[in-house]
């Protein structure tokens, strides 16, 4: 059974920094893109940022110089170091593994259940 676990989402204020962390199981991790999503309230999904299972990274234009994607593949983990974070930064963030290098939500293989991060003003 495939699990997706993410942690480390929370409440700060703007300038903060949030470190998400997702525990994969279950699956050949080094063989799947890990990708980032998030959900704000009355919102769509949209990508955040992926990385390859190469080490390929990607990211939504509006994140790009704040947040960090890295992954270890001998710890089965993702990571997204959020730094200098906004309100609007503000939403549920989901892991998910998919095996190819997409920014779509779709034809996701497995998704975790998602974190809340709170940025303050």
């Amino acid at each position: 059974q495939v699990q997706l676990v993410e942690s480390g989402g929370g409440m700060v204020q703007a300038g903060g920094s949030l470190r998400l962390s997702c525990a994969a199981s279950g699956l050949t991790f080094s063989r799947y893109a890990m990708v980032w999503f998030r959900q704000a309230p009355g919102k769509s999904r949209e990508f955040v940022s992926i990385i390859s299972w190469s080490g390929t990274i990607a990211y939504t234009d509006s994140v790009k110089g704040r947040f960090t994607i890295s992954r270890d593949n001998a710890k089965n983990t993702v990571y997204l170091q959020m730094n200098s974070l906004k309100p609007e930064d503000t939403a549920v963030y989901y892991c998910a593994a998919r095996r190819y290098f997409s920014r779509s939500d779709y034809q996701v293989d497995y998704w975790g259940q998602g974190t809340q991060v709170t940025v303050s003003s």
